[in-house]
């Protein structure tokens, strides 16, 4: 009869040593290699194969190393956790390190039996990362089972690539363009939501009646909802008017989404308010259907939302456990590297005779136009009205966007009412603050109300064509001087324009203008999602050969919102003044976040000086736009009645008054003093609302002293980023790579693999590719996990990393080993960082851990790494504390070690060995106890998880390494039972 082995011990079969899971049964053994990942989980019938209790060969006094083999072999050990024993199961097995304060709101969903969410930081702080966090923990503990991110489907793409490299969670795509393959593969009545448990899915694409009910029917269990707030809309007429259809039907989801009340639900926003309270109120609805009427003035309905809603501003977390936050000290203070705040500058430009001649023609046809559409009827005049706008706004774009505008018919002509001629031209015409489809948003939009344009326009279009180039467009010509500037400083800048013929004529007009090693690329609505991306991947890799190559990127507002562009872009150039500041915020967002490297991001607005519309626009909607953001230190989104109130107004005085008219201050122009005052006072009570519901609704559910307790513990067992580097630099250069280290501050360098032995080449050829290592190609380790084929990132997940930490290991633990072995098990070093004789043990604990969820229990086997130290001799030891323990890592060897009194040294410590293991064994017990606490502590709020919770140690501990400091001059006096 089979021995019975329980989960946790060791036992040994096919040639190496195993962990018993929990998973195994009397005839069956589910095993997992001894510091191996859940990848090189098997099953082991231990009538068939030979199976035996194993039990952790002792350290050999044979096989010493040098003062960094303790370091070494730490760390290998600790890139093989994937299965932590701390309350965060998923942290080990995340390709990102996250910062302090972006646990906070996974602190605030562990605290939740059905975690419902509303996360609002500011734009550039990192919630994508903060929902992943969420979503990987809950899927790990097995709260949750399957997944969906609801996002627009320009962002689809993005949500993809981070889930999958940051938390490797492999999500499908269901769009639009891809609904049709997924369907080809189901079985008879099976929904694509039950068959793909993670997925990506496009809020256009489910408003179908059809999609919508199946998406509902067949939910998952969670639910991750970005830019929530285009999903809501302020639903009383003196707040904005009823809600869109577009996001009636959005809000009629998620209401359905969210009142399945054991569903988990993240909401995700950087303007959750935007001084709309209705909408507002709707969100908070989704969350919590009582947070609606919840009463925000009192301190216990405050209290109540601070449970669920967490809105910080970058002020908040720049400098994040220092003790300005409460703490005793700042030793886990956290500086996020933020840029300062903005270099802005508004740059003129005055219109060329030929450019402005034909700008004054064209508003008096559009004058001429809007007076005789308004004797022939609403209808009419709104088709007019449109287009008109249309017309000058291309005009004042670029001559390239003009001629297209004036040959092409305008979408609202084929309005058969007043109403759709608005519901269709404003759309194109507008810069909405709300509208987050952006798609098909960039195309020129046209002027003509039939499908002859006319004689005056085709010959405006011939006038417009011949202006092109930067004789006789003015502005083409200053922005060849501001790029010239900004390059000529080390930036690498993006030029974003309103219209696609736009976009196109400067990357054709500037193309060899800004020097031989600028590089210039164009993205526009024209590519798809997965296209844009790629192109600027292509741009961003230019300057992977040569760091004097500068970039330049023309882009329309298909990239002004959700895609992040900090890693290869410093600067914005806002060649075409949006009608809305929002959007001029949405694009700045996408280089001024977390993530850039710059310390100012630079911010050129340029606005035609006499073109009668962008001076006005400036004047009114931005300087008031940046007083209120330099006064909240926060950007208040410009409600769009605001927005649609001034253009409109400027555009009328255009059409009345003409070009030169128009120079005179907006705020003096007859009959709109009344509407401008209106709109000041509104702007204003929504600037205020904001701020009132920042300093109101402010995260106070976890305090930064919980935060600091986690992140020290988080620290202590995993390690963090820098450790993972230097493990990888050291542990490389000792296996004989060749290393090209370029010390540019990026923290990247290169590796030639060539001269390792060749178990690492082989294990390095089945991640990188075989070509790469058998051609010894230059290897290239980055700090990002966004990498490239043939590359690796330096973060504790990554393939590669795992290789190079598991042959550390294997080659430690085998004494036999060919070739170079960077780390080994034991160590004798004569330094001066210690005045008695000092023994450092590197132990490895395992922990039976019994985690009930939602789902049942779950029984997991998780390891910890700890180094324990004590002076003196092994039976009259003396312990040190876990910090004194971890300091001796750092030490140094000041004096040769004589080869004998080395191996006398380390024979001692290791005969000393069994007087230990009481000791070893009540550390464990406290450590269980330490990890007992952590988890109900993390949970504190759900007493039905945490009731069922137990932390067992198993016995015994495994002692993986000995290390033996000894003073280089024996001291005059010694502890009791020190020796020198």
């Amino acid at each position: 009869m089979s021995p019975t082995y329980t989960a946790g011990s060791l036992v040994a079969a096919r040639g190496r040593e195993w962990v018993v899971l929990p998973e195994s049964a009397p005839d069956m053994l589910v095993l997992r290699p001894l510091g191996g990942s859940e990848d090189d989980i098997a099953a082991v019938f231990p009538t068939f194969e030979e199976v035996r209790s194993a039990e952790f060969a002792a350290p050999s006094p044979d096989d010493l190393g040098d003062q960094r083999a303790a370091g070494l072999l730490r760390t290998a050990l600790r890139i093989g956790f994937r299965s932590g024993a701390g309350p965060f199961r998923s942290l080990a097995s995340i390709a990102v390190e996250p910062r302090a304060y972006q646990l906070v709101p996974l602190l605030m969903a562990l605290r939740q039996r059905t975690v419902r969410l509303l996360i609002s930081d500011d734009v550039g702080i990192g919630k994508t990362v903060e929902a992943g966090l969420i979503a990987k923990e809950l899927l790990a503990q097995g709260e949750a089972t399957r997944l969906a991110v609801l996002c627009s489907p320009a962002l689809a793409e993005q949500w993809q690539a981070e889930l999958r490299e940051k938390f490797g969670i492999d999500a499908e795509l269901v769009l639009a363009s891809t609904v049709s393959r997924l369907e080809q593969n189901l079985e008879l009545g099976q929904s694509l939501f039950d068959k793909h448990p993670f997925t990506i899915i496009s809020t256009d694409f489910i408003k179908s009646t059809r999609h919508r009910e199946d998406f509902v029917k067949h939910c998952p269990d969670l639910v991750i909802v970005d830019e929530a707030h285009t999903c809501v809309a302020a639903d009383d007429p003196a707040q904005g008017g009823a809600s869109s259809a577009t996001n009636q039907l959005r809000y009629e989801l998620l209401r359905k989404v969210s009142a399945d009340a054991g569903r988990h639900l993240l909401l995700l926003t950087a303007t959750p308010h935007s001084g709309k309270e209705s909408a507002f109120r709707n969100l908070l609805g989704l969350v919590r259907p009582e947070l609606a009427t919840l009463d925000l003035e009192t301190p216990a309905g405050r209290a109540k939302l601070a449970e669920h809603f967490v809105a910080r501003k970058r002020a908040d977390v720049r400098d994040y456990l220092t003790k300005e936050d409460g703490l005793a000290d700042d030793s886990l203070a956290e500086r996020t590297a933020f840029p300062s705040d903005r270099w802005t500058k508004d740059e003129p430009y005055k219109l060329t005779p030929a450019y402005r001649a034909l700008l004054d023609d064209a508003i008096a046809y559009a004058a001429d136009r809007v007076s005789a559409a308004g004797e022939q009827g609403k209808r009419e005049a709104r088709i007019a009205w449109w287009s008109v706008i249309a017309l000058l706004r291309s005009m004042v774009s670029s001559p390239a966007a003009a001629a297209q505008t004036l040959k092409t018919r305008s979408k609202s002509a084929t309005a058969r009412t007043a109403q759709e001629a608005d519901a269709l031209g404003a759309p194109v015409a507008a810069d909405s603050a709300d509208n987050d489809r952006l798609e098909g948003m960039d195309v020129a939009p046209g002027a003509a109300e039939s499908e002859d344009a006319g004689a005056r326009l085709l010959e405006l279009a011939q006038r417009a064509e011949q202006l092109m180039g930067p004789s006789e467009d003015a502005k083409l010509k200053a922005l060849t001087r501001h790029l010239k500037g900004l390059i000529a400083d080390g930036y690498n800048p993006i030029v974003f324009c309103r219209y696609i013929p736009t976009a196109d004529y400067l990357a054709e007009q500037l193309d060899g203008k800004l020097g031989k090693k600028t590089r210039i690329a164009a993205v526009t609505g024209t590519l798809s999602p997965q296209q844009r991306l790629e192109r600027i991947e292509q741009l961003g890799a230019e300057e992977a050969d040569d760091p004097a190559v500068r970039r330049v990127l023309i882009a329309t507002d298909c990239l002004s919102e959700g895609v992040n562009l900090q890693h290869h872009f410093d600067a914005v150039v806002h060649y075409d003044l949006a009608w809305n500041p929002t959007r001029h915020d949405q694009r700045e967002g996408r280089v001024d976040r977390y993530g850039q490297k710059r310390d100012q991001v630079r911010v050129i607005t340029m606005y035609g000086e006499d073109n009668g519309i962008d001076g006005k626009v400036l004047e009114v909607l931005f300087k008031k736009h940046r007083q209120i953001k330099k006064d909240l230190g926060i950007s208040v989104s410009v409600p769009d009645e605001t927005a649609s109130g001034v253009t409109d107004a400027v555009v009328e005085w255009l059409l009345l008054h003409g070009r030169q008219g128009s120079q005179e201050s907006l705020f003096e122009m007859d009959g709109h003093q009344e509407s401008f005052d209106r709109i000041e006072r509104e702007w204003s009570s929504a600037a205020e609302r904001e701020k009132t519901s920042r300093s109101k609704y402010a995260q106070r559910a976890i305090h930064p002293e919980e935060v600091a307790r986690e992140v020290a513990a988080v620290r202590t067992a995993l390690g963090g980023a820098e450790e993972v580097r230097e493990f990888t630099l050291e542990a490389l250069r000792d296996l004989d790579a060749l290393i090209r280290n370029p010390r540019d501050g990026s923290g990247d360098f290169t590796a030639q693999v060539g001269g390792t032995p060749a178990g690492l080449r082989d294990a390095l050829a089945a991640t990188l590719g075989n070509r790469l290592v058998e051609e010894d190609r230059a290897i290239p380790f980055r700090t990002t996990p966004a990498i490239g084929r043939g590359e690796a990132a330096l973060v504790r997940t990554d393939p590669a990393i795992g290789a190079i930490a598991s042959y550390v290991l294997d080659s430690a633990l085998d004494a036999k080993a060919v070739g170079p072995r960077p780390a080994r098990r034991c160590g004798v070093v004569t330094t001066d960082a210690v005045s008695v004789r000092t023994t450092l043990l590197l132990v490895r604990y395992r922990f039976h851990l019994t985690l009930p969820s939602r789902t049942g229990e779950r029984q997991v086997v998780a390891e910890d790494a700890r180094l324990l130290a004590y002076e003196g001799l092994p039976q009259r030891a003396r312990w040190l504390d876990d910090e004194a323990a971890t300091a001796l890592l750092s030490a140094r060897a000041t004096a040769n070690t004589h080869e004998l009194a080395a191996r006398k040294a380390i024979t001692r410590a290791l005969e000393g060995q069994p007087g230990l293991a009481d000791h070893l064994t009540e550390y464990g017990t406290r450590l269980a106890a330490e990890l007992d606490a952590s988890h109900r502590r993390v949970r504190k709020a759900n007493e039905e998880i945490v009731r069922g919770l137990k932390v067992v140690p198993q016995e015994p501990a495994d002692v993986l390494g000995v290390y033996v400091y000894l003073p280089p001059v024996a001291p005059a006096t010694t502890v009791p039972g020190a020796e020198a």
